[in-house]
């Protein structure tokens, strides 16, 4: 079994119930963007670099995840530059607001499923999280890992 089908299969083991995978496939993307947005509002190319050292990881763990995973980065700078065009909030606003709304539904996932989350056994997960998602997406369109 490949490294990248060990960590899904291990961040799988605490995601079973129906409601917190729910709520991390709305979450997860939502605190990936909002860390992006974070970095994006200190500078576009603090965010960028940011980014380079994250795709390298996922490089290290499948190269066709990185591709996914990089699109989906590119999205996230995408709709940070259009908040910071639209001046409503500031983009460090919003992705505070979202960051800790994420996480207080997913510590509540995690409540109903009745197991702790995986990061807080090993950091790292907090990357295989968003990697986790992009999994399904692959799977339905057929794309290998």
């Amino acid at each position: 079994m490949s490294k990248i089908q060990a960590l899904l299969d291990e961040y799988g083991s605490s995601h079973q119930n129906a409601t917190n995978k729910l709520i991390h496939w709305i979450c997860v993307p939502a605190i990936f963007f909002s860390i992006v947005g974070l970095f994006y509002s200190i500078h576009l190319y603090v965010a960028a670099a940011a980014l380079v050292f994250t795709t390298v990881y996922y490089i290290t763990l499948s190269r066709s995840l990185a591709i996914g995973m990089l699109l989906f980065a590119a999205l996230c700078m995408v709709v940070c530059y259009q908040i910071v065009a639209m001046v409503l909030l500031p983009l460090w606003a919003v992705s505070i607001i979202v960051f800790v709304a994420a996480w207080i539904a997913q510590f509540y996932g995690h409540n109903i499923e009745g197991k702790k989350p995986s990061f807080l056994k090993d950091v790292q997960f907090l990357l295989i999280g968003p990697a986790w998602i992009m999994s399904f997406v692959y799977r339905k369109l057929g794309i290998e890992l």
